[in-house]
């Protein structure tokens, strides 16, 4: 069983940038893709980025190309989403999830989530 735990959420004023970070515990994912989803209020959850098991693949949604960056350090267990130029649109609870493949599946999101509130 995979813990997820991401961190790194906050506030932001819009232009502004967001470093989100995701510990996975209780077993390596090293051999799993590695992802973000996010999930405004009212809204469905949505896939942002994932990235592949050795991080040479990486693929995002078309809402945050060119604006937000996924990688991973395989050593600490870690996956990260750095998140630039962001707009009041991109508020929401941001969810990692580890899967086999991408897009990850919100199925496999089981931390809490970081808040990001970005104000106009």
């Amino acid at each position: 069983q995979v813990q997820l735990l991401e961190s790194g959420g906050g506030l932001v004023q819009a232009g502004g940038s967001l470093r989100l970070s995701c510990a996975a515990s209780g077993r390596t994912v090293t051999n799993y893709y590695m992802g973000w989803l996010r999930q405004a209020s009212g809204k469905e959850r949505e896939w942002v980025a994932c990235i592949s098991a050795s991080g040479a693949r990486r693929y995002y949604a078309d809402f945050v190309k060119g604006r937000f960056t996924i990688s991973r350090d395989i050593a600490k267990n870690t996956v990260y989403l750095q998140m630039s130029k962001l707009n009041p649109e991109d508020t929401a609870v941001y969810y990692c999830a580890a899967d086999s493949g991408c897009p990850v599946r919100s199925t496999y999101a089981g931390g809490k989530g970081t808040q990001v509130t970005v104000a106009s």
